[in-house]
């Protein structure tokens, strides 16, 4: 039986813009008592580095039990494109040990659009971008957001849109995107190759815990990247209201082959 626990969610926009310095250091002591759970090392960069200027480009959903300490935290940063607008890179979610089976994963980031696409911006919905090695992280996202390239669910190459954000997130915004700079960036796979071997974020391709729950779209993402080798797939895709009841046809849609484009070393 899946566990249940009052939880309450903290939406924070652009956080740089208005907290106080003591105020920042506070919640980011918070942060890092979720993200030491996480990880052996916890990774410098974005939030987590505490520079007032990732604060202020930063969208951010903290949530917390009722004794109001941290379980989990969705963490995203608004970054220009130029002739473009912004881009919501989907960053970082981390969620304590104390909170697994409870769905905080798919929470947090549901939380942190509709707050977003709701209160300020809501009369268009906006580009998205994400970075992982962790298939099932890069599944959730080509169900849940739309014009995902590259995904199992399109036939399509990227278009030139995709292409520009795609090119100037790998030329000018590796670091808060923790991108290994000497990464070689394959431009049609939306491959950095490399990108995270040795560090803290690599993932073994037969670790089944970093799989998705689909067959299907783990293959796909198997097939896309050299996972043992360190790769991480760039995926460049939009959101707007109207995504949500799409992703519920989405999720329950069967999965059509799309043409492959083989790994190359």
């Amino acid at each position: 039986m899946k566990r249940k626990e009052n939880l309450k969610f903290e939406f924070y926009y652009r956080p740089g813009l208005y907290l106080s310095v003591h105020q920042r250091k506070l919640l980011l002591g918070e942060l890092k008592t979720v993200t030491d759970e996480c990880f052996e090392q916890t990774p410098d960069y974005q939030i987590l580095t505490g520079e007032v200027h990732e604060w202020e480009r930063s969208v951010l959903v903290v949530a917390r039990d009722r004794s109001d300490k941290i379980m989990g935290f969705c963490s995203s940063l608004l970054l220009p494109i130029e002739n473009m607008g912004e881009v919501l890179h989907l960053g970082l979610t981390c969620v304590s040990l104390k909170a697994r089976g409870l769905g905080l994963t798919h929470k947090l980031t549901s939380k942190l659009l509709l707050n977003l696409l709701t209160k300020h911006l809501p009369l268009q919905g906006i580009w998205v971008s994400n970075v992982a090695c962790v298939v099932s992280s890069l599944g959730n996202v080509a169900q849940y957001f739309e014009d995902i390239y590259p995904g199992p669910y399109s036939r399509r190459g990227p278009s030139a849109i995709h292409t520009q954000i795609a090119k100037t997130l790998s030329k000018s915004y590796r670091r808060p995107l923790a991108i290994n700079q000497d990464a070689e960036f394959d431009p049609e796979r939306f491959v950095f190759k490399g990108s995270v071997a040795g560090s803290v974020f690599q993932k073994c391709s037969q670790d089944s815990k970093y799989h998705h729950r689909k067959r299907q779209i783990t293959d796909f993402y198997l097939r896309h990247m050299d996972i043992d080798a360190g790769d991480e797939v760039l995926q460049i895709g939009r959101v707007s209201l109207l995504t949500f009841p799409k992703y519920l046809l989405k999720k329950f849609a069967p999965i059509r082959p799309v043409a492959e484009i083989p790994v190359t070393s």
